[in-house]
C-alpha cells in the first residue's frame, strides 16, 4: 500500500462520510492541532522511561486523541455512523489525575510560573500549549458543526492536566520552579 494518494494535491482533504473539504477547513486545522498535540504527548513518553507511572497515563491520553480526531474529522449529521467512541469518563480521568499529582506535590500552586524547568517539565508545558490552541480551534468548529460537550471538557481538562504533569515533574525531581507572579485571585481580601 502506498502512503501518497495525491488526493489532497489540489489542497482538498478528505473527512469522514467522504466529504471533501479545504485543507485549511476549521475541522482540518483544529484535527492537526489535535494530532500536534499527541505527537508531543508522543516526544514526553520518549524522554520518560518505559518504567515511568506517566507512560500508561499518557499512553491511555494518546488513543482517547485518537479517538477525538477521528470524531472531530466527522460532520454532526454523521457522526451516529462512527464507531469511534470518546471515553465518558476521561473528563473524570483527567481530574482524577490532577487531584493526585496535586495530593503528591510539596509546594502548592500559588504563582504563575515561567515554563521550563526539567526537559519533560518544559516538553509538558509545551505541550499544554497546544491542547489550548487545539481548544481553541474546536470553539471556532463549535460555532458552525457541534462538537460533542466531552471533547471540549476533554481539551480543557487535558490542558490543566498537562500544566499539573509539569509542576509535578519538578516537585519529584525536587527542583524549584521558577515563579513570576502571584495569583491574585488567591490572595484573601482584608
Amino acid at each position: 500500500m502506498r502512503i501518497y494518494t495525491k488526493g489532497g494535491d489540489k489542497g482538498k482533504t478528505g473527512i469522514f462520510g467522504g466529504k471533501r473539504v479545504d485543507k485549511d477547513d476549521i475541522r482540518i486545522e483544529a484535527n492537526g492541532t489535535l494530532d500536534e498535540l499527541n505527537a508531543t504527548l508522543g516526544v514526553i513518553r520518549a524522554m520518560l522511561d518505559e518504567k515511568d507511572e506517566r507512560q500508561e497515563l499518557l499512553a491511555c491520553i494518546q488513543r482517547a486523541l485518537m479517538v477525538v480526531m477521528s470524531q472531530v474529522a466527522t460532520p454532526s449529521d454523521v457522526r451516529e455512523q462512527n464507531q469511534n467512541k470518546v471515553p465518558e469518563d476521561i473528563d473524570l480521568y483527567c481530574e482524577q489525575q490532577i487531584d493526585r499529582m496535586n495530593a503528591e506535590m510539596q509546594h502548592p500552586s500559588t504563582h504563575f510560573i515561567l515554563p521550563g524547568g526539567t526537559l519533560i517539565s518544559a516538553q509538558c508545558h509545551v505541550a499544554r500549549t497546544i491542547a489550548r490552541r487545539a481548544e481553541r480551534r474546536l470553539w471556532t468548529l463549535n460555532r458552525t458543526d457541534e462538537v460533542p460537550p466531552l471533547i471540549l471538557r476533554f481539551v480543557n481538562r487535558l490542558s490543566d492536566l498537562l500544566f499539573t504533569m509539569a509542576r509535578w515533574e519538578m516537585d519529584k525531581q525536587g527542583a524549584m520552579e521558577e515563579r513570576w507572579k502571584a495569583f491574585l485571585y488567591k490572595k484573601k481580601s482584608p
